[in-house]
C-alpha cells in the first residue's frame, strides 16, 4: 500500500522539519495544523492545512481541530475491507497512512516553579493523544511516531520499500501506548495532589528509564535503572556521574542508601555504607573531619563501600579517600584539585548530587515497594527528633553531650536494617548491629565492632524492648544511655535494669522499622 498521507503535529518541533521535507521528497502528501504547520510552509516544506481536509476551521483556541470524523475515519479504516472500503469512497474519505504527534509539554508545565493550575490544566493535550491511539490501534495498517528518535528509521524504510514493515509498525504503535499511558499517569498523578488523594482507589506510576544496567542483583538478573518524572534534584536519578565506570544495580541501591542518611544532617557529614547498611558515620566542623569520624567508625567495612557527603570534597578530604578502595563517592560537588587526586583511580565512580546542603527541608514522598503480585506504598520516614521530643523515663537525666549524642545516633538507627542497634560517641557511629532476628543479638554485634569504644557510649534502638536483656549487655558494654521508642507491656522491667546501673533513658514515642 504504501505511505502517501501523512499528518504531522508537533509541540517538541526537534528534526520535525528535515523529516517532513524528505517526507514530501519522497511524494508523501503533509497535513499539518497550527504552530507546526506555519513552520514548515515557512521552511519551504509543502503543506496541507487540517481544515483543508476536514472542511471545519480550527476553533476555540485550537483545543478542536482533529477531533474529526475525516481525521479518524482516515487512521481507522481497515483497508483490507470491502466494507470499510466502500464507506470511505462513498463518503468521499481517503486514508492516513502515517501520523507524526508529540504531545502538549504536560510535565515540563507543572515542572515549572509556582505554575498556576489552570496552566496546567490548559496543557493537557486531547487530539493528540486520540490521533495517537487511534493510529496506534490501527498499527496493521498505519505507521506513528511519537518519538523524534524514530525518523531517520522511519525514512530508510519508506526509501527502501514505499512503506514500514509491521514490525517496525508494532514497535511503534507499542511505545505510543507506553507514551500516553505515561502521560495519563503524570496528569493523574498531578491532580490526585492537588485534591490531597495520594493513596486513590487506583494507582498508576510511571518511569522514564535512564540506563539499561550490566545485570541486577546477580548476573542471571536483568535490570534497568529508571526515573520517576520530576524527581527531586537531590535524589540519585539526577545525579550528574564525574567519573568512573557505570553504576550497578547494587551500587545504585547502596548510593541511596547513604543518600538518606546523609540528608539527615544539616552539619557536615559523612556516611559509609556496605549492603545498605551504614558502617560509618561520622559528622564534624568540616567535611575532612567528618571522613576521619566516618573513617574510623569501622576501618574494615568501609573497604569496597559506599561514601557520601553533604558538603563538597576538598582536597585534604580526596586525599584520605584515595587511600582505600570505595565504589562511590557522592557528594554536592568536588573541587578540581580534589577532582584531579580522585580521578587518578580508574573505576572509583563520583557522583555529583546538588542540593544536598539543603536536604534537612525535604518533603515526605511516596516509597513503593513491589511485591509478588503487587506493590505497598508508603510515606517516606522523614520523620525528626529535637530534644523537647524525648520523655526522660530513668531516675537519672541524661548529661548535654549524651543528649546530642542520643540524638545523632537516633538520626542513624532509623536508617539501619530492623532489629537496629547503633552505639554512638564523639559525633560518630562505634557500632552498629542490622537486620537480628532478636535485639540483643543486634546489640551483641555492635557492642562486638565498638569494643574498648563502646565505654562511655549512647545506644538508640529502632523499636522497644520487649526484654530487659538489652540493657544487661548495654550495662556491661559501659553504655551510660540510651534512646528507645518505648511502649513495650515490659517496659518498667527496661527502666528498672536501667536504674540499677545508672544509665540515662529516653524515649521517643516513635519507632523505625526499617525492613
Amino acid at each position: 500500500m504504501g505511505i502517501k498521507r501523512a499528518l504531522v503535529s508537533v509541540s517538541d518541533k526537534t528534526g520535525i522539519v528535515d523529516f517532513c521535507r524528505e517526507l514530501s521528497q519522497l511524494g508523501v502528501e503533509i497535513i499539518s495544523t497550527g504552530g507546526t504547520k506555519s513552520l514548515l510552509s515557512k521552511e519551504g516544506v509543502p503543506v496541507i492545512g487540517i481544515s483543508d481536509v476536514t472542511g471545519f476551521p480550527e476553533i476555540l483556541d485550537g483545543r478542536v481541530k482533529t477531533l474529526h470524523p475525516t481525521v479518524h475515519s482516515g487512521l481507522l479504516a481497515i483497508r483490507d475491507s470491502a466494507e470499510h472500503q466502500a464507506q470511505m469512497k462513498e463518503l468521499g474519505l481517503d486514508y492516513i497512512d502515517l501520523v507524526v504527534v508529540n504531545l502538549y509539554p504536560f510535565q515540563e508545565t507543572i515542572a515549572k516553579p509556582g505554575v498556576a493550575y489552570e496552566e496546567a490544566i490548559e496543557n493537557i493535550d486531547i487530539g493528540g493523544p486520540t490521533m495517537l491511539r487511534s493510529a496506534a490501534k490501527n498499527h496493521a495498517f498505519v505507521s506513528v511516531v511519537v518519538d523524534a528518535n524514530d525518523y531517520s528509521q522511519v525514512l530508510d524504510e519508506i526509501r527502501d520499500g514505499g512503506d514500514t514493515t509491521l514490525e517496525t509498525r508494532k514497535q511503534l504503535a507499542a511505545k505510543v501506548f507506553r507514551h500516553t499511558a505515561a502521560y495519563d499517569a503524570l496528569i493523574s498523578d498531578y491532580l490526585s495532589n492537588k485534591l490531597g488523594e495520594p493513596l486513590p482507589e487506583r494507582l498508576t506510576v510511571t518511569y522514564e528509564k535512564i540506563q539499561d544496567l550490566r545485570y541486577g542483583e546477580n548476573p542471571h538478573q536483568k535490570a534497568a535503572f529508571y526515573r520517576k518524572p520530576l524527581a527531586a534534584v537531590d535524589s540519585l536519578t539526577n545525579a550528574e556521574q564525574l567519573h568512573g565506570k557505570e553504576l550497578s544495580y547494587n551500587n545504585i541501591n547502596d548510593a541511596n542508601a547513604a543518600l538518606q542518611i546523609v540528608k539527615e544532617f544539616t552539619e557536615p557529614a559523612v556516611v559509609a555504607v556496605k549492603h545498605m547498611n551504614p558502617c560509618g558515620v561520622g559528622i564534624g566542623e568540616s567535611i575532612y573531619e567528618a571522613y576521619r569520624k566516618a573513617y574510623d567508625a569501622d576501618p574494615v567495612s568501609i573497604f569496597g563501600g559506599i561514601v557520601a557527603a553533604n558538603r563538597i570534597i576538598d582536597e585534604d578530604t580526596a586525599n584520605l579517600l584515595k587511600d582505600i578502595f570505595l565504589e562511590i563517592v557522592l557528594a554536592p560537588g568536588f573541587t578540581d584539585e580534589a577532582l584531579a587526586l580522585l580521578t587518578q583511580k580508574k573505576n572509583i565512580r563520583l557522583l555529583k548530587i546538588s542540593g544536598l546542603e539543603l536536604a534537612a527541608d525535604r518533603k515526605s514522598q511516596y516509597v513503593v515497594t513491589s511485591i509478588d503480585g503487587g506493590m505497598i506504598v508508603q510515606e517516606s520516614d522523614i520523620h525528626s527528633l529535637t530534644e523537647a521530643d524525648l520523655q526522660v523515663v530513668t531516675d537519672r537525666k541524661p548529661t548535654e553531650e549524651e543528649l546530642k549524642q542520643l540524638l545523632f545516633g537516633w538520626k542513624v538507627v532509623k536508617h539501619v536494617k530492623s532489629n537496629a542497634i547503633v552505639l554512638a560517641k564523639d559525633d560518630m557511629t562505634v557500632g552498629v548491629g542490622a537486620g537480628q532476628m532478636n535485639r540483643v543479638g543486634s546489640a551483641r554485634i555492635a557492642i562486638e565492632q565498638a569494643g574498648e569504644k563502646s565505654k562511655g557510649s549512647v545506644l538508640a534502638s529502632d523499636a522497644f524492648f520487649p526484654l530487659g536483656d538489652t540493657l544487661e549487655e548495654a550495662a556491661k558494654a559501659g553504655i551510660t544511655a540510651v534512646i528507645q521508642p518505648g511502649g513495650s507491656i515490659r517496659d518498667e522491667e527496661s527502666i528498672k535494669v536501667a536504674n540499677e546501673y545508672g544509665i540515662a533513658m529516653v524515649f521517643t514515642g516513635v519507632r523505625h522499622f526499617k525492613h
